[in-house]
């Protein structure tokens, strides 16, 4: 979640992908490095009774490091993922739970401003609703990745937030597991986070979010609040575009007054696209001819716990069909490109002088943008969306 990027997910999810990062060499003892590392608590203010309990006997899990240095990206299309995620099963549940906790749905959107299908989406995507919350030891894995040469300094923080938790008696070592990154509870935060939003939303005294679906709840909306979101605000909105868009308009990075949108033939696939000042941005994640989404500020709140725009905009998607929204219209987009693909498209793109970024098959922003451009010189619908016909043009 957030700061972690794609990772957990794409363990949880079990989708394609390419290696991300290059190794590094780790030189020197992990028991030497944990004995440095325990001097260092005792002097950050966390008592010797916390650092035994936590830390005595912990090894090294080289499997941790493993899947760290082969983290990566989304390869998949945001339709396959979102038919994946979104699944008839999750959204009963989903909706089942919005019932069962109602009373408490409404008093965290009285205070923080964020109404259930948000935090229920978000629920269900990392950990379905709590029944796969990872089985590896936190604090060991946070002290692999602290030893580790590749991210010591990030992981060294989240490995002191954690004995932070342990101390302040929220959690015991023996309850702190979760997938190999570190994270905890049924929204997964790092330790970092749960420390800075967690909240006692059942009055027991502690902060659990492992067990305690009211502190789950509340501590999510806590840091949604946090980033940005706006109470009784939109966040996602399927549209309608008309054949002759603007398309180089549709762009996360442009914004116009929905009065705009709706000018240019924009219109609402459920209910109305009122002509006022409300901003939004245009998201065409296939193409002119794929789903079609108006993008509010509160989406941006989306992008900031994970970057990833298939999920973000999955995420989203989900959330307004847990508020009512009908199943999105599909369209005929063309396929993705294959990693092996998109690839060559970047490079094409980079030897024509565009910044793609690294070249490694995942179409970002820097690519889409480029994309754009050169659709816009060939004289195609500049959409942003690469497509095998492009990269045939360009080859």
């Amino acid at each position: 979640m957030r700061v972690r990027a794609i990772a957990a997910a794409l363990l949880m999810t079990g989708l394609s992908a390419a290696p991300a990062f290059a190794a590094c060499n780790n030189t020197g003892s992990f028991d030497r490095w944990l004995s440095s590392f325990k001097q260092e608590a005792v002097a950050q203010g966390i008592s010797p009774a916390t650092i035994a309990s936590a830390l005595d006997g912990v090894t090294l899990d080289q499997s941790v490091i493993k899947a760290d240095r082969g983290q990566a990206v989304f390869a998949q299309s945001f339709l396959q993922f979102s038919d994946r995620m979104v699944a008839k099963y999750r959204l009963d549940k989903g909706a089942q739970l919005i019932k069962k906790y109602k009373a408490t749905f409404d008093r965290i959107q009285q205070k923080y401003g964020v109404p259930a299908p948000v935090i229920v989406a978000f629920w269900g995507l990392e950990t379905d609703f709590g029944a796969n919350l990872g089985d590896k030891q936190t604090l060991r894995s946070l002290a692999t990745l602290a030893y580790d040469c590749r991210r010591p300094d990030k992981f060294r923080v989240e490995l002191m937030d954690a004995l932070q938790l342990v101390q302040r008696g929220d959690l015991s070592p023996a309850q702190m597991r979760g997938p190999w990154a570190g994270e905890l509870g049924q929204t997964q935060f790092l330790a970092s986070n749960y420390l800075k939003y967690g909240v006692d939303f059942d009055g027991d005294g502690h902060i659990n979010l492992i067990s305690s679906v009211p502190d789950v709840l509340a501590s999510t909306a806590n840091y949604l609040d946090a980033l940005g979101w706006q109470a009784n605000q939109p966040w996602l909105q399927e549209v309608r575009v008309p054949a002759d868009m603007p398309w180089e308009q549709a762009d996360l990075a442009t914004t116009h007054p929905r009065a705009q949108w709706v000018k240019w033939g924009v219109k609402a696939t459920k209910g109305s696209l009122p002509a006022d000042g409300m901003a939004a941005s245009l998201i065409l994640p296939m193409g002119k001819n794929g789903p079609a989404f108006l993008g509010y500020p509160n989406f941006r709140v989306y992008l900031e716990w994970n970057e990833s725009l298939v999920y973000s905009l999955t995420a989203a998607y989900f959330a307004t069909r847990l508020a009512g929204a009908p199943t999105l219209t599909r369209g005929d987009a063309p396929p993705s490109l294959s990693l092996a693909q998109g690839k060559q498209l970047q490079q094409k793109l980079a030897a024509m002088g565009y910044d793609v970024g690294k070249i490694d098959g995942i179409i970002g922003a820097g690519t889409r943008g480029a994309v754009q451009k050169v659709q816009a010189k060939l004289g195609l619908p500049a959409d942003g969306y690469p497509t095998a016909e492009l990269l045939a043009r360009l080859r």
